[in-house]
């Protein structure tokens, strides 16, 4: 029952029509939501900690689910710290007896919103490094292009998160909307086909392991 993942079905057959309308909307209007009080006291923590472990270059993973792309992402980068977002408490707190190893000291967990964690993130201007967007919900259907995350109000933010920034997914337009999202706040991008030598979350090891196309997008940018 593991590799049995359906692939998408989508009538939309290609970057929507409305995207670059979206985004220099967002870009226009500044997104005034308030900031979540528990996203801010999550992310006050994380940071303490990261701060704490000596304030290392720091990698952001957003949407991290059960924590597996955390984990992995630390013992990859073990000069770099570590910060899982995820806004299940369910899936943060379940039981990690699947990694089998010992825990990374370079990492930690925050139970956050992530359109909250960006917008903090780029109001304090706090330097990322790196940061992963790993297998996000596609919201396939053409009327949901505002709850992709490069239709969203809060992309901009999200887009200047990062000196290098990868978004990965099973859907190939999700990833050609994301580049050229990028592309249109000013971050250069590329799309290329991805196959992981070892997938590091659940869903790309059962997207790989159901023959699904997988699909990443890759900006890179000069620190300044």
């Amino acid at each position: 029952m593991f590799a049995n993942s359906r692939t998408i079905a989508s009538a939309q057959t290609g970057a929507h029509e409305h995207l670059a309308a979206r985004v220099a909307r967002h870009l226009a209007e500044p997104f005034r939501k308030p900031i979540g009080a528990p996203s801010a006291r999550a992310m006050e923590q994380a940071l303490q900690a990261w701060q704490r472990a000596g304030g290392a270059p720091l990698i952001l993973d957003a949407g991290c689910g059960v924590g597996e792309s955390t984990l992995r992402l630390a013992t990859a980068h073990p000069g770099h710290f570590v910060i899982g977002v995820d806004q299940s408490e369910k899936r943060l707190t379940a039981g990690k007896d699947w990694w089998g190893e010992a825990m990374p000291p370079n990492f930690t967990w925050a139970r956050a919103d992530l359109v909250d964690v960006w917008r903090i993130l780029q109001a304090d201007a706090i330097a990322v490094a790196r940061h992963y967007v790993l297998y996000p919900n596609p919201w396939p259907k053409i009327g949901h292009l505002g709850r992709r995350w490069q239709g969203h109000a809060v992309f901009p933010a999200l887009a200047a998160c990062g000196d290098y920034l990868e978004c990965r997914s099973n859907w190939g337009i999700y990833i050609e909307e994301f580049a050229q999202a990028l592309h249109l706040v000013g971050r250069q991008a590329r799309v290329e086909p991805w196959q992981p030598a070892q997938p590091i979350t659940p869903f790309e090891r059962k997207y790989a392991a159901s023959g699904h196309a997988l699909w990443r997008c890759v900006s890179e940018r000069a620190r300044a």
